[in-house]
């Protein structure tokens, strides 16, 4: 298993940051790789990437949404990762982000990209990526979606 852990700092109120990150939908503008994420309900969505080279498709679901605050989620099939995303306000309007991912890299080519760093470093250009993006806006792209009508969500 590779176990990836990136954060950053973007300037941008936590409730928009947080807003902007569960468009999922959104995701194949600032994430390398990403070609399409599907909201299939609430919890569910199903993504299609490319990665070493190959596309993979995965389900991911929503295991916890706790809002402003933090997302986490587990593959149901196809590639396998599990991961959060939290959310932390900082001074002067800003919002640290810190990311989670622990995948199962299948085939050479996914382990030896993992071994040299080549995943942490599309990870932490990701964020990078989104931090441009959320600082060149002032609202998120579409509506909330997930659990946002509950506080805490756990689902098991």
């Amino acid at each position: 298993m590779a176990v990836i852990e990136k954060a950053i700092d973007v300037k941008a109120p936590v409730s928009r940051v947080y807003g902007q990150w569960i468009q999922f939908c959104e995701y194949p503008r600032f994430m390398q790789g990403v070609k399409e994420v599907r909201q299939l309900d609430g919890r569910r969505s199903r993504w299609r990437a490319e990665i070493a080279g190959r596309e993979k498709m995965w389900e991911a679901q929503i295991t916890q949404q706790i809002p402003d605050e933090r997302i986490c989620w587990r593959s149901t099939f196809g590639a396998s990762n599990i991961g959060s995303v939290s959310f932390y306000p900082l001074e002067d309007g800003r919002t640290r982000i810190i990311v989670w991912i622990k995948s199962d890299p299948s085939g050479l080519v996914e382990i030896v990209g993992n071994l040299l760093g080549i995943v942490a470093s599309r990870v932490a250009g990701d964020l990078k990526r989104f931090k441009k993006f959320i600082e060149s806006r002032y609202d998120e792209t579409g509506a909330r979606l997930g659990m946002t009508g509950q506080r805490s969500a756990e689902i098991k």
